[in-house]
């Protein structure tokens, strides 16, 4: 390996960048050629990108009562891979404005949940899937009063049908274990909360 090689922008060169696609989302094809550990510049690939606006996901959570809030809706995603394409989820939306994620999450709790949140504590951020697509995700906590939290959301004009569920966070754990909660923001949230629920409750209860 070249001890001199640093990974970073500088060490990608773009040939070409095509417009395949352009909707609510993008689809670009990009010839590009990259440095190699080993040194020196490799061969030109091809290489699809998916480009989606950032997204911001929240785990509403009641410290008191030890619950989460957790929401229910088709994905066309899951339609062929999974026996039921209605998954179980968190409140989550799109940076598509000059918001800033925080806003977004609020705003997203309360159409999606009918929830006012309070603090958030932020978790990570990360890219679901960096081999085609470049969107990240912000990840957090939200703290909620889940009390009356339920029924049937969404914004009739974005076509949602959202049904509002109100788990205890171990109840919530164990879908994770079985499989029920498939989907990776879920699935990161509920286990970062495990590992820090003691911390979180000691702070917000």
């Amino acid at each position: 390996m070249n001890e001199t090689f640093k990974p970073g922008p500088e060490a990608v060169e773009i040939v070409e960048r095509e417009s395949c696609f352009r909707g609510f989302y993008r689809l670009d094809r990009l010839r590009l050629r990259h440095r190699l550990f080993a040194g020196g510049m490799g061969p030109q690939i091809s290489r699809e990108l998916f480009v989606r606006h950032d997204a911001v996901c929240v785990l509403p959570y009641d410290p008191q009562r030890d619950a989460v809030v957790l929401i229910e809706q088709f994905r066309v995603g899951a339609m062929d891979k999974a026996a039921n394409p209605w998954l179980l989820e968190l409140v989550a939306g799109l940076i598509d404005t000059d918001e800033e994620p925080e806003q977004v999450a609020h705003r997203e709790a309360e159409e999606e949940a009918g929830l006012q949140l309070g603090a958030l504590w932020p978790i990570t951020g990360y890219f679901p899937s960096p081999g085609g697509s470049d969107e990240f995700v912000h990840l957090y906590i939200g703290r909620c009063d889940s009390q009356g939290a339920g029924g049937v959301h969404g914004l009739a004009e974005e076509g949602e049908d959202i049904r509002v569920h109100v788990w205890p966070l171990e109840d919530a754990l164990q879908a994770v274990k079985d499989g029920r909660i498939n989907n990776a923001a879920s699935i990161i949230a509920l286990q970062w909360l495990a590992l820090n629920r003691a911390e979180v409750r000691g702070l917000w209860v």
